[in-house]
């Protein structure tokens, strides 16, 4: 069935595809179809030689998946696409983000792009294509072009070209272990940076907890933890299922976090680990069960980084605490920019100032998302723990653990987020007058506010101590409100100054505070 540019446009979400891959959920019907995938393929490799400036006998494509049910007949269909253009595939089979895009660097592959199918954690319906080449991830306007050249083909392509059983060009594709390759690479860098005596399994006696949601990142201790001689015993959820049975693979699921907690606790591990279902998102657990999530994971791998890059600059979503950044600054001597959401929109940032020279060794967003400098500013997971496996062992060489790092970030606060559905044709606009008049009210009454690159940030300090963040969402008629207080007392003053400084607008319904 024909395919309008609206239809397509629909897919589109900021620098990715994602869409609606099969039924199974009431009201959720298919839009990434196989013709979608089709004509998507067939467009990326367009895109892609034109950008190169190669044909078709000059380029060479790897596409991986992750667990999701709907990957393989994507796959298949994505596939067909870019060979109708005479394009070399790599079949890369069950992969990860991370490694989709090392794919374009490492001399055993140097593909010309890559890439991955997966939604990250979003229900088993969902499915989607993550792109890469040279430069690192596509960015929005790349999409658009990408989803543009589709739609201008499809009137081109046939119903019977689309459903063929037959593979078009099969002596272009070739199959290849990519995810080996990969943690090959990844047991290298932790063999280096440990420095153990036993050079061949330099995590010897200690015991990881791994937990990958069924999702695609098992391999991380089968491949790799468990030759280089860590104990495994405990991890859960190894195995690939695109149904999810046991929880959805996203570090910032509660009932995902209670489970690597109480894993490591039941375990007696030294560090539990935890990834999303593409594996560019992890968070880790403590020893005793403390969950190094949002802002104790940024400060656990800041802290790691900052002896090799003292008076740094750490990049941050906008979201993160008034803690953090005084654990950065005042115990680490660090910068922290606190920035925008998005995650590419950190990794960007990140990019832009070491190019001034500023140096910026991590942007990482309360995700779990997290570019490294030295790694291609890749928002790589596995190797975030990479850096938090190194720091465990180099710690248990010295008779300490990791907690250490951290013990001088506040673990102590109370917070909540709260959205304000706004009743407003025109939300942006609307939205745009609240915070201007918020920012007004804010600064009559005095209050500090700090530099903020999305959104009213205020920091109190003295009768209460904590900070709101008022924003206004990119997409959705809803304007949303942060909030955090050392103590409960103090959240309950925190929102009460809050009330009053968006209360009187119409058109927005804070009956949620």
């Amino acid at each position: 069935m024909a395919m309008t540019k609206k239809d397509f446009m629909k897919l589109q979400n900021g620098s990715d595809i994602r869409g609606i891959a099969c039924e199974g959920i009431e009201g959720e019907h298919t839009n990434l179809t196989s013709r979608a995938a089709y004509l998507i393929g067939q467009a990326f490799a367009i895109w892609l030689m034109e950008k190169k400036g190669i044909e078709g006998k000059d380029c060479i494509i790897g596409v991986g998946t992750d667990s999701r049910i709907t990957g393989p007949q994507l796959k298949k269909q994505l596939i067909q696409g870019i060979l109708s253009q005479n394009v070399y595939v790599a079949d890369c089979g069950m992969a990860s983000t991370p490694a989709m895009f090392m794919s374009i660097i490492y001399p055993e592959t140097q593909y010309d792009g890559s890439v991955m199918i997966t939604a990250s954690h979003l229900p088993f319906n969902r499915n989607g294509f993550k792109f890469f080449d040279a430069d690192g991830g596509l960015e929005k306007a790349d999409i658009t072009r990408i989803l543009e050249i589709a739609a201008e083909r499809d009137a081109l392509v046939s119903d019977a070209e689309i459903n063929s059983t037959v593979v078009k060009n099969p002596a272009l594709v070739c199959e290849f272990d990519l995810i080996s390759l990969y943690s090959a690479n990844l047991c290298m860098k932790i063999c280096d940076g440990v420095q153990a005596e036993e050079h061949d399994e330099p995590l010897k006696g200690l015991k990881i907890v791994v937990d990958a949601g069924n999702g695609a990142g098992g391999f991380f201790a089968s491949q790799v933890l468990e030759p280089l001689g860590a104990d495994i015993t405990g991890s859960a959820f190894l195995d690939p299922d695109g149904s999810f049975p046991n929880h959805v693979p996203n570090p910032e699921n509660k009932e995902a976090m209670k489970a690597i907690c109480d894993a490591v606790v039941k375990n007696h591990g030294d560090l539990g680990l935890i990834f999303d279902t593409d594996v560019d998102r992890m968070s880790a657990v403590l020893s005793d069960g403390t969950p190094l999530n949002r802002d104790s994971i940024i400060a656990m791998i800041s802290a790691i980084l900052a002896p090799d890059y003292p008076g740094s600059t750490i990049i941050t979503d906008s979201v993160t605490s008034d803690r953090l950044t005084d654990f950065l600054e005042k115990e680490l001597g660090l910068k922290h920019l606190c920035y925008m959401r998005g995650y590419k929109n950190v990794i960007n940032k990140c990019k832009e100032l070491n190019a001034a020279g500023e140096i910026s060794p991590l942007a990482m967003e309360t995700s779990g998302h997290g570019c490294l400098k030295e790694n291609y500013y890749l928002d790589d997971g596995a190797f975030l723990a990479v850096k938090l496996v190194i720091a465990v062992a180099k710690a248990a060489q010295a008779g300490h653990t990791i907690d250490r790092l951290i013990e001088k970030l506040s673990l102590q606060y109370a917070a909540r987020e709260v959205r304000f559905k706004i009743n407003a044709e025109d939300f942006k606009s609307y939205g745009s007058q609240i915070l201007t008049a918020f920012k007004e009210r804010a600064k009559a009454a005095g209050y500090e506010m700090p530099k903020s690159y999305e959104g009213i940030r205020i920091r109190f300090s003295g009768v209460c101590t904590g900070w709101m963040l008022l924003r206004a969402s990119l997409h959705d008629p809803v304007m949303v409100l942060n909030l955090e207080g050392q103590t409960q007392q103090d959240l309950d003053l925190i929102t009460g100054i809050a009330q009053t400084l968006v209360e009187g607008f119409d058109k927005l319904d804070i009956s949620t505070l």
